[in-house]
């Protein structure tokens, strides 16, 4: 069973935020938008994603915090303690850190449920924002053990409204896969641009604008960067690891110059290629 929303209120006009309140509004959902900067409310309100908040106002249906992940805790907490709403969810893109913080902090624990829309990175204006930008993706939930169905109802109506679909998952198996799927390909995409930027202004003309792939993934804000690697420090470093040691392991191929390094690079290559075609495949048993 889906819940009904009517009202809700978005806290963090950024892109995720706002894009959000674009579905909802779209929806028919009365929205209020709440933001720390008061010009990011009235462009939101501008882009129609709703009307800023007013303390009139009765408590919403649903809280959704858009905003960093070292600050979710403290807004959350801070929207409960106000009664902003009758249930509560968060858009960060780490889990394991808010919500054992949320715990001890202690918030209400029964009327929150985590979750992470994933639909590419998050940015400080709204320049990106779309009603349509959650459509087909996924939106994990990370719900506590105690987390009720009226809870879940009120989330999945979220969700529904988004056209994104809901994958249920564990703190720590979410960490894991934001790192290898979105935390290193930001980063490696940021090194790998820094070191393009760096190079000889020679090399930078013969590429005729921005080179095309993985660098594209470096545009993110870096302030809100740097907060979701910081989050997810553990597992972005496992990842780091993971990769690193399998690119040493190429240079030093390179460097010996033996007689089979053709036929090892190629297995690389190889593998590569078929990471490609496993995630082609899951995007297709998933597809609604």
């Amino acid at each position: 069973m889906t819940a009904v929303l009517r009202t809700a209120v978005v806290i963090g006009c950024g892109t995720t935020g706002t894009s959000v309140a674009l579905a909802l509004t779209g929806a028919g959902v009365h929205v209020s938008l709440i933001d720390e900067n008061p010009q990011a409310v009235t462009e939101a309100v501008a882009l129609g994603a709703g009307t800023a908040w007013s303390p009139r106002l009765p408590p919403a249906d649903l809280v959704v915090v858009a905003t960093t992940p070292s600050s979710v805790v403290d807004v959350l907490h801070s929207a409960q303690s106000r009664g902003l709403g009758h249930v509560y969810t968060d858009t960060a893109g780490t889990k394991d850190i808010v919500c054992a913080e949320a715990e001890l902090r202690g918030c209400d624990l029964k009327g929150y449920v985590p979750g992470h829309p994933l639909a590419g990175p998050d940015a400080p204006d709204r320049a990106r924002a779309d009603a349509g930008r959650f459509a087909g993706r996924p939106w994990v939930v990370c719900p506590y053990e105690t987390t009720p169905d009226w809870a879940f109802e009120t989330v999945d109506a979220l969700i529904e409204t988004c056209g994104a679909r809901r994958v249920d998952m564990t703190v720590e198996e979410h960490d894991r896969a934001a790192a290898i799927l979105l935390h290193l390909p930001y980063l490696v995409a940021a090194v790998l641009a820094a070191t393009v930027g760096d190079s000889d202004p020679r090399l930078l003309r013969l590429a005729g604008g921005r080179p095309a792939g993985i660098l594209g993934a470096a545009e993110g804000d870096p302030v809100l960067g740097s907060d979701v690697l910081t989050q997810n420090a553990g597992p972005v470093a496992d990842a780091i690891d993971l990769v690193t040691g399998q690119l040493d392991a190429v240079a030093r191929m390179l460097h010996q110059g033996e007689d089979t390094v053709p036929v090892e690079l190629s297995l690389v290559l190889e593998r590569g290629r078929r990471g490609l075609r496993a995630l082609d495949a899951a995007a297709d048993n998933t597809a609604p």
